[in-house]
């Protein structure tokens, strides 16, 4: 399993990844070939079948080992050039230095470790199972010292060794949120969220909401782009250490909304940020030039982890935070005049939109729905993105579905947009943003054993034809993606802003422009990455 491995990955890798990566999951294939290796060999002595002969047997080994040799070298041999083809599609430079032997170094030291883990699982079995054994008949205390290991061997890693590492990353996430930098001073404008007028201090924030709120686009800025009236945007940020709940932040992200006119506005957005608070500006940005600064945007922070960490281990803190901030927005904007208040939208990338997702049911605003959602990366746990997928109509590819002929729901990708010339779009929308080579949107567990639907013909266009489906490894592969696979803007995981700008204006239809000031400002956006 090992070889192939190395063979492809669904992200170009950086320079400084082109060793390191490929060699952990060449090490994990190479360690669940072994296991597999072992456990049936096990399974074939415990059914009591013929075994060959000694002379056999010593000539099977060597040739079997000689077998997968030559296969890894071929394989990590041609590596570079693999990695180089997936380069090529994204429109990045080609890299020389996928060096096969260091990936096999990685691997084979990675394999190590985990024998050795195994090996001191197997002698602590055997300790407790020798130690039961004269109370309890010996296939009991067999199967009494796994269990007993293996309750051992996970609080040692659960309630040690990832308790301490999710305790020290927290608290050095939350220092660095919390840091302070003098090159970003406080807002002066008093209807500025952090400024001294403001209901939420400029300490409270965190670093991720200074930025937000001191970084977006003026009216100036806009109106270079427009002859029409341009507006400063608005922008509410509500720092994790802001208030002791919920219900408390979201509470004071109304209250700011309010004091600062949000619901005068055209549009008011709730952006639902990632794991560690942050926003995608390339997706703020480009709504905020679209509707010329005539929009308000608000949004909590409930994290200082990163998405992958708080998916695992916050993840219904997220999900209650996204809740709290829609239930109270959406009740004090369902109570004003219908001709009086914003179109209220709803926006979330990768993990957020998971989060935004969830903020709201159905049956509570069915009788006066808002008017829509952006939700781009979408992550493959996202219930909605799951079951519209599922029940996609007839036809359509998995990376891009239709549903009902997008009436409601609609998906695009860099290749195609929102655009469904056959069918009116309602009132009430929902738009994914996902890229076909998205590991996150596409992983499932259930790749371990059965090849995904997204890689059957015909596929996206930024997945090459020469990925192959191989049991075990393939989950490897995206789950190494997943956790710190980078591809450039327009591709895996990286929305690109012109992508952002093309799904607003098919999502809010930003009223006054002209074809030719679109296009400028596309382009504006297009060159910015």
């Amino acid at each position: 399993m090992g070889h192939a491995a190395v063979r492809l990955f669904t992200h170009a890798q950086p320079a400084a990844q082109t060793h390191l990566r490929p060699g952990i999951v060449s090490g994990l294939s190479f360690s669940a070939g072994y296991a597999l290796g072992f456990i049936t060999h096990w399974l074939w002595d415990y059914l009591q079948l013929p075994r060959p002969g000694p002379r056999t047997e010593r000539g099977i080994k060597p040739s079997a080992a000689a077998i997968c040799l030559i296969i890894s070298g071929i394989f990590l041999w041609q590596a570079s050039a693999w990695q180089n083809s997936l380069r090529d599609l994204m429109g990045l430079e080609e890299v020389s230095g996928v060096r096969p032997f260091s990936i096999a170094l990685i691997a084979l030291a990675l394999f190590t470790l985990l024998w050795l883990l195994v090996k001191l699982f197997r002698l602590t079995f055997r300790y407790l199972a020798r130690k039961m054994r004269r109370f309890v008949p010996h296939r009991v205390s067999n199967l009494l010292g796994v269990v007993f290991a293996a309750a051992l061997f996970w609080s040692i890693i659960d309630g040690v060794i990832f308790t301490l590492a999710l305790r020290a990353a927290d608290n050095s996430f939350q220092q660095l949120d919390e840091l302070i930098l003098d090159e970003i001073p406080p807002p002066a404008d008093p209807m500025k969220a952090g400024s001294s007028h403001s209901l939420i201090s400029w300490e409270a924030l965190g670093g991720r909401g200074r930025r937000f709120v001191t970084q977006a686009p003026s009216a100036e800025d806009i109106g270079r782009f427009t002859e029409a009236e341009t507006r400063d945007p608005a922008r509410v940020y509500v720092g994790l250490s802001a208030a002791d709940t919920p219900a408390e932040r979201a509470e004071l992200a109304l209250n700011e909304l309010i004091r600062i006119g949000a619901f005068e506005r055209s549009v008011l957005l709730l952006a639902t940020p990632t794991g560690r608070g942050w926003v995608d500006p390339s997706a703020q940005n480009t709504v905020e030039y679209l509707h010329r600064g005539d929009i308000a945007t608000a949004t909590i922070q409930y994290s200082y982890l990163p998405s992958h960490l708080a998916l695992l281990f916050e993840g219904e803190y997220g999900a209650e935070n996204a809740r709290a901030l829609f239930t109270t927005v959406y009740e004090y904007w369902s109570r004003l005049p219908e001709a009086q208040r914003p179109r209220l939208y709803l926006h979330g990338l990768s993990l957020g939109s998971l989060n935004s997702d969830l903020s709201f049911d159905f049956y509570d605003i069915i009788d006066d729905p808002f008017h829509g959602a952006l939700w781009s990366g979408p992550p493959f746990r996202n219930e909605t993105w799951r079951a519209v997928t599922s029940e996609r109509d007839a036809g359509s590819p998995a990376w891009l579905p239709t549903f009902r002929n997008g009436s409601v729901v609609r998906f695009m990708n860099q290749y195609q947009g929102l655009g469904a010339p056959d069918q009116a779009w309602g009132d009430f929308r929902i738009a994914f943003l996902q890229y076909g080579s998205d590991p996150i949107t596409f992983f499932e567990p259930q790749i371990l054993y059965r090849e995904p639907e997204w890689m059957r013909e015909p596929r996206a266009p930024d997945v090459l034809p020469e990925l192959r489906w191989f049991p075990v490894v393939t989950m490897l592969q995206l789950l190494g993606d997943l956790a710190v696979g980078r591809a450039p803007p327009g591709y895996g995981h990286s929305m690109a802003a012109e992508h952002y700008f093309d799904a607003w204006v098919a999502l809010t239809e930003p009223q006054g422009w002209s074809r030719e000031e679109l296009a400028r400002l596309r382009e504006r956006f297009r060159q910015s990455h």
